[in-house]
Formats: structure tokens, C-alpha cells, sequence
């Protein structure tokens, strides 16, 4: 398998040059060879379905055996002893932890309801993902360029004795107007050296396809890094709600009441695998293993909350957010909101002590209120900017 999947990398380096050249994407015609290569990776990628359902949005998903995901693809996860009925230790205050599907996720599928119990939900994967994808950018981290990815966040301060066993926060969702291969994003990341794990909401064509928000999760972990489950690593156990999933509510400036989602990582106090909750109930969406991190296999010493826009050389960059500056309104702003950090013991705590940082103050603002409302996690962050695309 480790062989099929440096094959394929270099097969989608080849392709990525191909279509650069030609400068069109997704509109070069593959030579035979090429497209019959590609159907093999895709048979790769593609995992035997139990069964096949759609989303009210065209969007399918095959339903695949919980021990045949894509996660136990990584090398290092080879002699697992996972299985779909597991659940996080952690601290008591997080005991209250569910696995069935919300009403949200009630409504994405065409059927009423996602996938059977013992399978979990991976979106099909296509010929055009895989030619748009080519040109999906790398990791910030790796290539950061101020140019290229800006951010306006609040992170925690700067302490390599820092020790998070995870963090949390509750986002209002929007849908700010991207082009091509722009996108724009509200995360939670949590980081330890060159290990990171990220969650949020994003619009992003080239990695969807298509214009609508949508939840994604991001990890890069040894040599490792994608989003959702485009590569091993991520072990789904929640049987309807997908880490790609459409969010079918956004908000708009002016409303009453903002559409957010609760989101949360928080590290299992036994075996250190890092578990995904969705919403204020904590559903499971699943864990990035322990073993597949080289610096997260311990506490994680930084996290960041708020927005982050991507435009390729040469495009304006993207309205973040609300697409507007906050006025400190959260009806009208993008906020990040119940900012919290879980502590060694797995404790949930409140984070006081954050700094700000803002790439292209012009561009993006971000504003940081440590107690904005009496009471604990209160803790709010209102951020986003209307780019260059106004």
C-alpha cells in the first residue's frame, strides 16, 4: 500500500505540471495512458461500499466498512485494535458524550439518514477531485507567504512548557465569495512543533468543487498532510455526519441569530489519540491516532482561533468572515466565541492570556475580548475583512 501511495503521489506531481503548462484547469484532455492511470489510483482511494447514499446537495458518499476507511492506509496504523464502538477517556466535565446523528445532519441526506451502524460515510471520489485537487496549495506552515495565505487570529501566548490536551470553540458560520482556486476558512488549530490539527468551517473550490460552506478538518503529522480523509490517517466512527459535510445555514449580516457550530479536540487521557467533537453535546466524529504524530504523541503547546484566506500568485486576495471589518456586533461580525483550552488533565479552562496577530492589517482586522461577557467561557474573538476582492 505504501508503494501504491508514492506511486500516486507522483502521479499527481506529473499531472500538476501537465496542467500548469496548459494553464487551463481541469479542461486538459489526459492522454490514454494518463486517464487509465488515473482510474487505478481512484480505485485506490475508492474503498468497497456497503452501500451508496446522496446528500439533498448531489454529493455521494459510500457507507464503508468501518475497518476498511481510509485511515488504516497509514503504515503506522497497520496493527490497530480500533473499532467502531470506541470512545474517549477524558475528564469528567466531558462525560456527556453522544454518537447520534443532530437534526443538521438529519437533513443533509437524501435518505433521512447517513450510513448503517459498523460503516461510516466517505465522499466519492472523482476523476475531476483529482485534477482540481493538483493545484491545492501546501500547508501554510510550510510555505508561509503573506502574499499567499493571510490570517487575523488570537493564539494562545508563545510557551514551549505549554501543555494542551485541547482546545475548543463555538463558530458562527458564513459564506464569504471566493473565486478559482481562492478560499477562505474559520479555524481551530492546535500545533506542537510541525504536527498540527485543524478544524473549522471553509469555501474552497478547488478542494469541494463548488462554492458552499462546508466543515473540513486538516492534520499534518510526520510527513504527512491533507484535509478530510484525502489521505490516511483520520478514524472516522460517526456513522451520519461526514468531516465534509455541506452546511446547510449560514449567517448574515444584521440577523437576530447567527448560525454557529461547537467545535472541539480534546487528547484522550489514556492512549493519547486526539478525538474531534461536533456541537455543544460533544457528538464523536472521530480521532487522529497518537502513533501517526511525531511532536502530538505528547501536550500540544499552541492553539489559534479565527480566519485564514489563501489567493494564488497574482489573484486579489478574498473577503474573510462576515467579508466586512468587525464593528464589535456579533450579529454582524464573524466570531469565534466560548474560546477554551482543556489542560493536562484534560480539564476545561479558561484561556486569558492570548495575543493577536493580523497579516494585511488593510485587508483583515481582528479583535481579541478575554471577558466580553461576565460569566466563564466568555471568552470572544470577532475577526474578518473584506480582502481585495471589494
Amino acid at each position: 500500500m505504501l508503494m501504491h501511495q508514492r506511486i500516486f503521489e507522483r502521479f499527481l506531481l506529473a499531472l500538476y505540471f501537465l496542467l500548469s503548462y496548459n494553464g487551463i484547469q481541469g479542461e486538459t484532455k489526459l492522454s490514454q495512458s494518463e486517464d487509465l492511470e488515473m482510474e487505478k489510483q481512484l480505485k485506490l482511494l475508492n474503498k468497497p461500499a456497503v452501500k451508496t447514499i446522496k446528500t439533498i446537495y448531489g454529493d455521494t458518499y459510500d457507507c464503508v466498512d468501518f475497518y476498511k476507511q481510509p485511515a488504516f492506509d497509514h503504515p503506522l496504523l497497520k496493527n490497530h485494535n480500533f473499532h467502531p464502538q470506541m470512545k474517549p477517556i477524558l475528564s469528567r466535565t466531558k462525560q456527556n458524550l453522544v454518537t447520534s446523528s443532530t437534526n443538521q445532519s438529519s437533513k443533509l441526506w437524501l435518505n433521512g439518514k447517513g450510513c448503517t451502524s459498523g460503516t461510516v460515510p466517505i465522499k466519492r471520489i472523482t476523476k475531476d477531485d483529482l485534477i482540481r485537487q493538483t493545484h491545492m496549495p501546501p500547508p501554510e506552515d510550510v510555505t508561509f507567504d503573506v502574499q499567499l495565505v493571510a490570517v487575523a487570529i488570537v493564539r494562545t501566548e508563545n510557551n514551549p512548557n505549554n501543555k494542551f490536551a485541547g482546545a475548543q470553540m463555538a463558530a458562527s458560520i458564513w459564506n464569504p465569495l471566493v473565486k478559482d482556486q481562492q478560499h477562505s476558512a474559520c479555524r481551530l488549530k492546535i500545533q506542537k512543533g510541525s504536527d498540527t490539527m485543524q478544524v473549522g468551517w471553509r469555501v474552497d473550490p478547488t478542494l469541494y468543487g463548488d462554492n458552499k460552506t462546508r466543515l473540513f478538518i486538516h492534520f499534518q503529522g510526520g510527513n504527512k498532510h491533507c484535509f478530510n480523509t484525502l489521505c490516511p490517517g483520520f478514524v472516522i466512527v460517526n456513522t451520519e455526519i461526514p468531516v465534509d459535510m455541506v452546511y446547510d445555514q449560514v449567517s448574515h449580516r444584521g440577523d437576530k441569530t447567527s448560525m454557529e457550530d461547537t467545535m472541539s479536540i480534546g487528547r484522550d487521557l489514556v492512549n493519547g489519540n486526539w478525538w474531534l467533537f461536533l456541537e455543544e453535546n460533544h457528538i464523536q466524529i472521530g480521532f487522529w491516532p497518537q502513533g501517526i504524530f511525531t511532536d502530538l504523541t505528547s501536550f500540544a503547546t499552541n492553539v489559534e482561533w479565527g480566519g485564514v484566506v489563501y489567493s494564488p500568485p497574482g489573484v486579489p486576495e478574498p473577503p474573510m468572515g462576515s467579508s466586512f471589518f468587525p464593528v464589535e456586533e456579533t450579529s454582524y461580525d464573524a466570531y469565534c466565541r466560548g474560546l477554551a483550552v482543556l489542560n493536562d488533565n484534560g480539564e476545561t479552562i479558561d484561556v486569558d492570556k492570548t495575543t493577536t496577530h493580523v497579516d494585511n492589517p488593510n485587508l483583515y482586522k481582528v479583535v481579541d475580548l478575554p471577558h466580553a461577557i461576565p460569566g466563564k467561557f466568555q471568552h470572544f474573538v470577532l475577526y474578518g475583512g473584506p480582502g481585495e476582492n471589494a
